[in-house]
């Protein structure tokens, strides 16, 4: 039935709790566990390609970018002493000449074995190869014949060297432009890596300052907020509890006060109508004097069983058969109003309870339910096992149910609904249902209700469920 739920602790309404606090907690701390693991994710993600950019930046050696200036260098620089060697006839020249080539040939060799890409490695190999032509074919420019050249002689000799290195400087010119292009990559793939540096750096920070924006909302809304309203309804039932409890004192003794003077006025008055006629006039009003005495004792009554209720004898109880007895004691008198009363119950549902009160709280409820209706209605009693929570616990319990097809009760009634002497009922005491609700948690259980206007109100006892044995 949608519309108003509510229960009863301690006569006061409560609204009940969507979520218990442990699940509040779980889910928070599920979600900081996610948080956490994400956070964590991305400080490993960039320790490992900061570890890795690390790597990469110290396996680069600078001069591995100018393989091919180097090499272009040192052949002219050879072919400069292989040249002032047939200028000069110094042998030293020629030495230095010999000394440069190896050195050079056994650099490309080793080159060859450092770089990372095939291109580069083909071209080194190619220019190994070249180098090796260059050689050879320098190897007749090694021999000085004359001891003096003229200059068209020396022009001559540069041009073959130029011609012989041509080969080697062009591999040497697609080198610098592979390794150029080689070098630019790796500067751009670095700012890549730095920029999603920098948006994971980011990510983490908004993730931590969520987190903690969540932790605040939850810490407060999941546990301090409802931590502070459960103590304001505690420190609320604590204060009624206290005043119920002198209202208790209090209420004994006006009580015997006032029904003292009741009986002697009784007693008179039974007196004095016997003396009189039947059809006297004040024989009339000696009834309506009877008929306020009999309603006065009967609030007296109310006001003493809601302040000091006696003590329920438990015994268990199948609760079919109380429902039962309920229905065939009120069926005659609501067959008057044409009010149905269907009753559903399952026949091995048994709580440990005190008969005649669970009784007395069914029947304040039927009545109830019957009043609301008027006239031509359905009442269903019914009662089946569930399990729910009663006093913070999880438990198995038998669920009672009055459900009427009434007016309903309206929003400005519900908030009062349990008050003590509050009463929309002509002549009602309004002790009726904060009677029940004493009761049914004397029993260790809880009253609830739900109710919907124009759609009817269902009042449901909650009590524990216990085993079928009669002890």
């Amino acid at each position: 039935m949608n519309g108003t739920n509510h229960s009863t602790r301690g006569l006061r309404r409560l609204t009940r709790l969507g979520q218990p606090l442990s699940w509040r907690v779980f889910l928070f701390v599920l979600v900081v566990a996610a948080g956490a693991l994400v956070i964590a994710w991305i400080d490993t993600t960039i320790y490992g390609r900061m570890h890795q950019l690390e790597r990469d930046f110290g396996a680069v050696k600078t001069e591995r970018f100018y393989h091919a200036v180097r090499m272009r260098s040192a052949l002219r620089h050879q072919n400069d002493a292989l040249l002032r060697y047939h200028l000069k006839g110094e042998r030293r020249d020629l030495e230095q000449y010999q000394a440069e080539s190896q050195d050079l040939k056994k650099w490309i060799a080793a080159r060859a074995m450092e770089v990372s890409t095939d291109e580069e490695r083909a071209l080194l190999q190619q220019l190994g190869n070249a180098y090796e032509v260059y050689l050879r074919e320098c190897i007749p420019l090694q021999k000085r014949n004359k001891m003096a050249y003229i200059r068209t002689e020396l022009d001559e000799i540069n041009e073959k060297l130029r011609q012989r290195s041509e080969p080697f400087l062009e591999l040497s010119e697609r080198l610098m432009q592979v390794q150029r292009g080689a070098f630019g990559a790796f500067l751009k793939q670095s700012q890549l890596t730095l920029d999603s540096f920098q948006r994971l750096t980011k990510l983490s920070l908004v993730l931590l300052i969520a987190l903690s924006v969540l932790l605040v909302v939850v810490v407060y809304r999941g546990m301090i907020k409802p931590l502070r309203v459960q103590l304001s309804e505690s420190q609320a039932i604590i204060e009624r509890q206290e005043k119920l409890a002198a209202l208790g004192g209090l209420a004994a003794g006006v009580a015997h006060e006032i029904r003292n003077p009741l009986t002697a006025i009784k007693f008179r008055l039974f007196s004095l109508r016997k003396s009189l006629a039947a059809q006297h006039s004040e024989n009339e009003d000696a009834t309506v004097i009877a008929d306020e005495i009999n309603r006065l004792e009967r609030i007296v009554k109310d006001f003493l069983q809601f302040a000091r209720p006696s003590e329920p004898e438990l015994v268990n109880l199948p609760v079919a058969r109380v429902i039962q007895e309920v229905r065939d004691l009120l069926k005659s008198q609501l067959e008057k109003s044409a009010i149905e009363l269907n009753v559903e119950a399952a026949d091995d549902l048994w709580v440990r309870a005190d008969a005649q009160q669970l009784k007395q709280v069914l029947i304040n409820l039927i009545q109830n339910a019957a009043e609301s209706i008027g006239r031509e209605g359905k009442i269903t009693l019914r009662a089946v096992k569930d399990r729910d929570s009663l006093g913070g616990v999880s438990l198995s319990v038998a669920v009672i149910e009055v459900a009427d097809t009434g007016k309903g009760i309206p929003p400005d009634v519900r908030k009062r609904l349990f008050d003590p002497f509050f009463t929309t009922k002509e002549g009602g005491t309004g002790l009726g249902l904060p009677i029940a609700a004493r009761i049914v948690e004397k029993l260790g259980g809880e009253l609830r209700y739900e109710t919907e206007v124009e759609h009817g109100t269902t009042f449901k006892i909650l009590l524990p469920h216990v085993g079928n044995d009669e002890s």
